[in-house]
C-alpha cells in the first residue's frame, strides 16, 4: 500500500520513514495549512488530515504533537511548535529556571484518512522530565531538553533511545499494527 504523509516538518518525515519504510511505501507530501487553533490534540489532528486529504485525494496521515509540561499547566502542549519557534529550547529553560518538579509529557496523535471522512487516530505517549540543560545533539525540536521516564539521557543524546521509547514511535507502531493499512 502507497500512503502519503503530510508534513512541513522533513524532520517528521525522516523518522517516520525510518520506522515505517519496510512495511509500507510512504511518499512526503509537503504540507503548509493554518492549523487549527484548539486545546484539543486530536481535533486538531483530525482537521489537518482532512484538509490533507482534501488535497491529494490518496491516501494520508499527519501527525501532530505536543509537549505538556505540568509545572507550567501543561504549556506548550498544542502551541509546542509555535512556541519552539518563538522562544525554543532556552526559553523553555528559562521558564522552568529554579521549577523543582519537571515532569513533562509528550503527546501524539496520527489521524490517517484513506476515504473521505474516514478518520482514524493513532496514540503514543511519553512520560518524562525536562533537563536542567539542553544535551545532545540528535534528533530535533525538544529532543534536547526532554528525557524519557528511567532513563538519564535526552532524546538528543541517543536517537536509538528516541527511536525506542518516543511518542512518535508509539503512535506509528500503533498505526502500523491496526487494521487501517490493510486493505
Amino acid at each position: 500500500m502507497e500512503i502519503f504523509f503530510a508534513t512541513s516538518n522533513k524532520d517528521k518525515f525522516k523518522e517516520a520513514l525510518h520506522f515505517l519504510k519496510d512495511k509500507v511505501t510512504v511518499k512526503h507530501l509537503p504540507f503548509d495549512y493554518v492549523e487549527l487553533r484548539s486545546e484539543n490534540i486530536e481535533e486538531i489532528a483530525r482537521d489537518a488530515a482532512l484538509a490533507a486529504y482534501k488535497r491529494c485525494r490518496e491516501p494520508v496521515f499527519v501527525e501532530d504533537s505536543a509537549l505538556i509540561i505540568d509545572a507550567l499547566k501543561g504549556f506548550p502542549g498544542t502551541y509546542s511548535s509555535w512556541a519552539f519557534r518563538k522562544i525554543g529550547n532556552e526559553g523553555i529553560l528559562k521558564l522552568m529556571e529554579g521549577v523543582r518538579d519537571r515532569k513533562a509529557t509528550f503527546e501524539t496523535r496520527i489521524a490517517f484518512v484513506r476515504r473521505k471522512e474516514e478518520v482514524h487516530i493513532f496514540r503514543g505517549s511519553c512520560e518524562g522530565t525536562i533537563a536542567i540543560e539542553a544535551r545532545g545533539t540528535e534528533g530535533f525540536g525538544y529532543d534536547p531538553i526532554f528525557i524519557p521516564a528511567g532513563e538519564h539521557q535526552t532524546f538528543a543524546e541517543s536517537i536509538e533511545l528516541k527511536n525506542k521509547l518516543s511518542h512518535r514511535y508509539k503512535a506509528l507502531l500503533e498505526f502500523y499494527k491496526s487494521q487501517s493499512l490493510r486493505l
